[in-house]
């Protein structure tokens, strides 16, 4: 059985490993969000970042892409996932159903955040977001950097987020 990996996020622009297949695919009950503050990635301790993460919602539907792993490579891809986005525990590594635009219904690799972990912090106003994004820069490089590249990574597929699209204009004119 082919092992899915869903994406909303950076794994849309940067999986870091073999992608055999990809296809829209959309997970419900479940919406993107600039949910989870980063210290190591996209900030630090002194000034924390954020990156998306999938936060349960009644009635909800997140659009991103499915990932099919090439057979034989599995346990690899799965420590390397573990390796990426278990860093510190926010997320949670879940098996949920996604719906493929072909139809197809499969089971997908998701990592969700834990509502529950220090680094939790749904529903910030969008506009306080934005100031956090703007300002802040971790291992991976600026937070800003990682919003625009997903944003225009949703738009190239054909998917709309008006909040990441408001976002991305927002921080864009802060920087100037």
């Amino acid at each position: 059985m082919t092992m899915w990996v869903f994406g909303y996020g950076s794994l849309l622009w940067k999986p870091g490993f073999e992608v055999a297949e990809s296809a829209l695919a959309v997970l419900p009950e479940y919406h993107r969000s600039f949910c989870m503050r980063s210290i190591h990635h996209r900030g630090t301790d002194e000034q924390p970042g954020l990156v998306l993460a999938l936060d349960q919602a009644e009635g909800a539907r997140c659009h991103g892409q499915a990932l099919a792993v090439p057979t034989g490579r599995e346990n690899e891809t799965l420590d390397y996932l573990r390796e990426r986005e278990l860093v510190s525990a926010a997320y949670l590594e879940t098996r949920l159903m996604v719906d493929l635009r072909d139809g197809r219904r499969v089971e997908a690799v998701t990592f969700v955040i834990d509502p529950d972990h220090v680094q939790y912090c749904g529903a910030l106003p969008l506009e306080e977001q934005a100031q956090i994004i703007a300002r802040a820069e971790g291992g991976m490089g600026p937070n800003a950097e990682y919003l625009f590249n997903t944003a225009a990574h949703l738009r190239e597929l054909g998917i709309e987020d008006a909040d990441l699209d408001w976002l991305a204009a927002r921080v864009r004119g802060m920087l100037g």
